[in-house]
Order: C-alpha cells, then sequence, then structure tokens
C-alpha cells in the first residue's frame, strides 16, 4: 500500500514540475505516457506470471524450482524490455502521431518518449524483480527501494529540468532523464537484493527453458486484461468527451482524487496473491480460501472507510483543482456515487489477486472485458448519451461495472478454491512445468 502511494505522490510531483515548462509540455508528457502504460501493462503481466508460480513453489518448499522460475522471468523480460525498446527507437513519432498529437507537442514528445522508453528494459526487469520478492513474501524490500528510488527521481527531477548554480537544466528531457536514472536505481538494488535473498540465481548458469510456456500462459491472460482495459478506457472517454468538455474535465478530476482509494486494494490484492499461492502450493486449500476471503474483507473495511471519506469531503477535495462551482458540483455527484462502490472495488482487486495466485489469470481478464467493453460503454452510452443524465450516468456505469465484477470474481473464487455448487474437488494445478505433465 505505501509502496502504491509513494508512486502516486511522485506521478503528481513529476507532472507539477513539468507544467512549470508550459502546457505543450504537459501534453507531450500526458500522451507519452499513455503509450508507457500499454508498456507498462504487458511487463505488469509479467509480473504476475511470475508471482503466481514462484508463490505455489515458495509454498511447496521447492527453493530450487522458484529459482529457476525466477531465472527464466528474468529472460524473458529482458526480451521483452528490448524489443519495445526498438519499437521506441524507430517507431517513437508514429506512435505520437497515431495517438493525436499536434505538431506543437511532437518534438518534445518524441524527445521525451525516447529517452524513457528506449531503455524500457529498466522497466521491465524493475517490476520483474519486484514481483519475484513479493512472492517470495518479502513486500517490505521492494517498498524501501521504492521509497529512495522516488526520492532520488523527485531530486533529479528538479535539478535537470530547472538547473542549479548557473545551469539552465534540460527542460522536458530533464524530467526523462531523471525518470530513467531513477529507474535504473531501483533495478540495480532490486536485483542486489534478490542476490542476498534465498531465490538468489544466476542467469548465465543453469537452463529453465522449461518453466517458459507456463509462464507466458499465465502472463498472456494477464497482459490481455490490461490492454483490454487501457483499450476500453480510451473508448468510453471518446464518448465521454461527445457529452461535454466540463463533464470531461469534471471525469478526470474525480478520477485524479479517487485513484488515491485504489492504494489499499492494490497492497491487499499483492497479498491475496502471494499468500493464497504459497498455500496452494503447501496444498493447503482450506487455509488458502480463508486467507483469500479474509484479504478481501478487509479491503472491503479499509475502502469502505475510504469511501466515507469521499462522501463528506468530495467538496472541498474538488476546489483544490478548480474554483467553477458547476465543476465542483459535478466532481461531487460523481465521488458521492463512488462512494457507495468502493465495497465491490475492494473485493473485485483482491480477488482478481486471489484467483492469480491460483494459476486463474482468465476469470480477472473476462471480468474485466465484460466490465470494461458491455457495462461502462454500453452504460455511459445509455445513461449519458440517450437518457442525458451527464456525469451521474458516467460514475453510475462506473459503479454498476464494479457490482457485478465483484460479485462474479466472487463466484469463480469460490468455484476454483472448491467451494461453489458444481465446482471440482481437486484444484486444477495449471502450474506444473510440462516435464511434471506429461508423467501425471
Amino acid at each position: 500500500m505505501i509502496e502504491n502511494f509513494l508512486q502516486t505522490i511522485v506521478g503528481f510531483v513529476d507532472t507539477l514540475f513539468v507544467s512549470k515548462l508550459g502546457l505543450n509540455e504537459v501534453a507531450a508528457v500526458g500522451v507519452v505516457n499513455a503509450i508507457l502504460a500499454v508498456y507498462i501493462a504487458v511487463f505488469m503481466a509479467m509480473g504476475v506470471g511470475t508471482s503466481s508460480m514462484i508463490a505455489r513453489s515458495v509454498g511447496a518448499g521447492d527453493i530450487e524450482k522458484a529459482k529457476a522460475i525466477a531465472r527464466q522471468s528474468t529472460i524473458i523480460s529482458v526480451l521483452l524490455g528490448l524489443i519495445f525498446g526498438i519499437v521506441t527507437l524507430f517507431f517513437a513519432e508514429p506512435l505520437l502521431m497515431l495517438m493525436g498529437a499536434e505538431p506543437s507537442v511532437l518534438a518534445d514528445g518524441v524527445v521525451y518518449f525516447r529517452i524513457v522508453a528506449i531503455p524500457s528494459l529498466f522497466i521491465s526487469l524493475m517490476t520483474v524483480f519486484g514481483s519475484i520478492l513479493r512472492a517470495a513474501g518479502n513486500t517490505k524490500t521492494p517498498m524501501k527501494v521504492g521509497l529512495w528510488m522516488n526520492i532520488l527521481h523527485i531530486g533529479l527531477d528538479y535539478v535537470f529540468i530547472f538547473g542549479l548554480f548557473g545551469w539552465s537544466g534540460w527542460g522536458i528531457a530533464g524530467a526523462a532523464w531523471a525518470t530513467t536514472v531513477a529507474r535504473l536505481f531501483g533495478t540495480v538494488v532490486l536485483f542486489l537484493y534478490i542476490r542476498k535473498s534465498k531465490l538468489s540465481f544466476s542467469v548465465r548458469k543453469g537452463s529453465s527453458i522449461d518453466f517458459s510456456l507456463p509462464i507466458l500462459k499465465l502472463s498472456l491472460p494477464a497482459a490481455a486484461e490490461r490492454l483490454i482495459m487501457r483499450f476500453g478506457q480510451v473508448l468510453y472517454f471518446g464518448l465521454i468527451v461527445k457529452i461535454g468538455t466540463d463533464v470531461y474535465a469534471s471525469h478526470v478530476i474525480a478520477g485524479n482524487i479517487e485513484i488515491f482509494s485504489y492504494m489499499p486494494g492494490y497492497g491487499l490484492a499483492i497479498a491475496a496473491t502471494t499468500l493464497v499461492g504459497q498455500l496452494l502450493g503447501a496444498n493447503r486449500r482450506e487455509d488458502a480460501y480463508q486467507y483469500g476471503m479474509l484479504t478481501a474483507g478487509l479491503a472491503v473495511i479499509f475502502m469502505s472507510f475510504v469511501g466515507v471519506l469521499l462522501f463528506f469531503f468530495s467538496p472541498i477535495a474538488a476546489t483544490l483543482f478548480t474554483g467553477q462551482d458547476d465543476v465542483i458540483d459535478m466532481v461531487t455527484t460523481a465521488l458521492r456515487i463512488d462512494a457507495f462502490a468502493q465495497p465491490f472495488l475492494a473485493i473485485g482487486l483482491v480477488l482478481a489477486g486471489a484467483l492469480q495466485g491460483a494459476g486463474d489469470t482468465k476469470s480477472p481478464m473476462y471480468s474485466t472485458a465484460i466490465g470494461m467493453w458491455f457495462i461502462r460503454v454500453v452504460g455511459v452510452y445509455v445513461l449519458c448519451i440517450y437518457w442525458d443524465m451527464g456525469i451521474a450516468g458516467v460514475w453510475l456505469s462506473i459503479a454498476i461495472d464494479l457490482m457485478v465484477r465483484a460479485l462474479f470474481l466472487l463466484w469463480r473464487f469460490q468455484k476454483k478454491m472448491g467451494k461453489g455448487r458444481g465446482s471440482h474437488v481437486e484444484l486444477e494445478n495449471r502450474l506444473t512445468s510440462p516435464k511434471e505433465s506429461s508423467q501425471k
């Protein structure tokens, strides 16, 4: 939770510094980050597959298998990082133009994009190294590294953007270099911590190619889920823009405030992935189920409290972003609807993590596809464009999506763990190597 909160704060400070350069620079960073979100989605999906398999192996006491999985995940992450880096090197400008970057934004965008994304290797490795440590039950180390990395990032941001001691700085290029150097620092330090842990491995020694296919089988649905979510957001954001600029601006402001409510859910989702995976690996299915449900219950408590804060303090939070009364009213309406959806958001986030820990990365993908492309998109069209409900229609659609998604994932988790009607008693083991599967 703390690590996610720190990352959110740094993103806010980064945007604040860049905003001092001008609106074109802010727009350039925004367009680049929209593309980087797709890159990061793929890298995070690799982290999901890695976490699930390593947690199961650690729970079973098979540390050598966990090391082999960590080694192979690292190799795949290196390849992915290099591929995305090459794509950025040759196609930075066409990608930005595809995203609708205007000529006044394009030059700054290309500079920023190439500096932060050609070394995508650091983003990819940092993601998988953090996943390896968390899967082994060590969530404190990634948090500590994230803290020092973020402090370094903010310091470098200021110096590289604005300069120091008579040096005028590099402007938007400085912001990019600060981000890249901080990621390099985070990658190196996380790897050094892995070398000191029980999962220490050597990339050059040992063969672990047998684990490539199981890792990719778990990671691909997780990658598809994140891509479905990103592209679905683009579609329904476009519908909101058609409703009106003031409605879209209100939606963006409400989203920026609401993002802090995700922090407990994301943190507990990681806990659920690790605990469920390790307990299933130890063949303690009942405990795995109880821990999954308990973690979801804790998330509901945390995020319901956040919902109370959103309901009562949303007008005050809105005034931090705007002084227009009509926009403040719309932001308040959106966040008060969202306050009632917080328990469902909590259940959805945590049980998605629990299912991933159990080796089921397809159910979260299905829930995201149905929720994003059918409930949200259709809901915004019907409630906002057809019935003219404005911002209330947008956030009612989101709330309905979160409720349906939570109920679906709850049903899938209970069925997966042998608790639902008609479910299998024996949990399907999808994480075995091809050799083990053939023997069975």
